[in-house]
């Protein structure tokens, strides 16, 4: 049961809150069962009234929760409200806090607010500021600050907003979201590697070959060229999502099941990661090509790139986490766009038995590979050797595999999971300030390196460079 509370929605009427947030707080409070109250307040620098927001939302939900017009606008005209920030100034804070206020008397609710920065980068700062001053940074109950990514620009950028977010809310106030660590999947390897005790004594050095983690995207960069072109793919997607996934692939078991004990075995692995080789990274940017049988042009022509643009559209590379577990186990982290397909999966490739009793009779022995596949059919797959009928020892791969669709249907958003524990104050799926920078730290050698850009077409799987860090099979075979 979640407490009554308010969620204040900074960047209202922008495309994150009508195609997702709105529709995922909608679930949060249908699956709650009519517990509450709750409320939720937009806010932006539009001149809107309730009424207005109510309409253009009404319009989003039956689109994009597939809702009908009639539970749409009963549900928009009890929970939404609206509250114009005009150009931001000190006046316009202070009238959001007297309307917090007025709602929250109004509809008997106990003063616990989420305040949710659904903001460009370049806006946190002032609003953060604006807030505090309105005293918008405590309340009768309590109020927790949500910061949507990118957290930072690189090392400096990031610890600098840490320092100033720190100035007005406490480091327990705040939640970076990463909507990633919302995927049912990503929470189940906690589950998978700790809850079935097949997996923990092979999950180590001994045992494990290599571990190759990908994010891949079909799409190019569409209507964000403006945004992409000043972070490309290190800053967009590796520095957060898949390190995010690195760290639960290869943590110590926490002492407990709580945030705190889970965060700190995550910054455990960073602190870990050895100095990263610049030979061991790979920078790409895609060129024209062929994606789904349709012509596609290449980064350079979309819309809003600049002309001669070197940022990475693609990036690979090779990282080694020096502990025990891990020592001389090669990590494998990639993520790219306009690639075959869409695909987010951890996979895990077990070392060849030592000796084969099969070598010289014309059998292929391969290695076993556990895929856990985060996108688009969430589920985990094993391939395992086995015989073939005849005579004779000819071998070939079969998988053991599981899929959630099969049991559970359709997955709740991960926005819906994350929206109801930053009500709950479940800090669990959230990134800490140290986990933030420890991260950039990482990868500031590359960021402040000027490494070659390897081209390749839309619509393959990454430059050729690639195939000197990883082989393809673990990673893009079919489960």
């Amino acid at each position: 049961m979640l407490q009554p509370h308010i969620y204040v929605v900074f960047g209202a009427t922008g495309d994150l809150m009508q195609r997702k947030l709105l529709p995922a707080l909608y679930d949060m409070y249908k699956d709650d069962e009519g517990n509450g109250p709750y409320l939720i307040l937009g806010v932006s620098r539009s001149s809107l009234s309730d009424d207005d927001f109510r309409t253009n939302s009404i319009a989003s939900l039956q689109k994009f929760a597939k809702l009908d017009e009639d539970t749409a606008t009963e549900w928009a005209n009890k929970t939404l409200f609206f509250q114009s920030i005009g150009k931001q100034q000190a006046s316009d804070f202070e009238a959001l806090a007297e309307r917090l206020d007025a709602l929250e008397a109004e509809h008997e609710l106990p003063g616990n607010r989420v305040i949710y920065l659904s903001l460009p980068p370049s806006a946190f700062r002032d609003s953060i500021e604006h807030l505090a001053d309105a005293g918008l940074n405590s309340s009768a109950g309590w109020t927790r600050l949500v910061i949507e990514k990118p957290f930072g620009h690189d090392l400096e950028s990031a610890r600098a907003l840490n320092d100033f977010v720190h100035q007005y809310y406490s480091e327990d106030q705040i939640y970076r979201i990463d909507h990633y660590l919302g995927k049912e999947t990503v929470q189940n390897l906690l589950v998978f590697r700790f809850a079935n005790a097949i997996f923990e004594p092979l999950w180590n050095r001994n045992q494990i070959e290599r571990v190759d983690i990908v994010v891949t995207e079909a799409l190019g960069v569409g209507s964000r060229a403006g945004y992409y072109d000043k972070s490309g793919a290190l800053r967009d997607m590796l520095q957060n999502h898949i390190s995010q996934l690195l760290t639960l692939t290869a943590m110590e078991a926490p002492a407990k099941a709580d945030a705190d004990s889970i965060r700190r075995e995550k910054v455990k692995v960073l602190h870990s990661i050895r100095e990263l080789n610049l030979n061991d990274v790979i920078r790409g940017q895609y060129t024209a090509g062929t994606l789904d049988g349709e012509e596609v042009q290449g980064y350079l022509d979309e819309d809003g790139v600049p002309e001669g643009s070197t940022t990475e559209t693609f990036v690979a590379l090779r990282l080694f986490v020096d502990n025990w577990r891990w020592q001389g186990v090669p990590f494998v982290l990639q993520t790219g766009k306009r690639l075959p397909r869409r695909l987010t999966r951890i996979a895990v490739t077990f070392k060849r038995p030592p000796v084969t009793l099969f070598d010289g009779l014309g059998c292929n022995i391969v290695s076993n590979v556990l895929h856990i596949t985060i996108q688009p059919d969430e589920g985990f797959s094993l391939g395992f050797e086995v015989k073939e009928p005849g005579s004779g020892y000819r071998v070939q791969t079969q998988r053991l595999a599981y899929k959630y669709s099969e049991d559970y249907g359709t997955l709740p958003d991960a926005y819906r999971t994350l929206l109801a524990d930053v009500v709950r104050g479940d800090s669990t799926l959230f990134v800490h300030a140290e986990e933030v920078e420890t991260a950039w730290k990482i990868y500031e050698p590359v960021l402040n390196t000027e490494t070659p850009i390897h081209t390749y077409p839309a619509g393959t799987f990454g430059p050729d460079a690639v195939s000197r860090l990883t082989r393809r099979f673990p990673i893009y075979d079919e489960s």
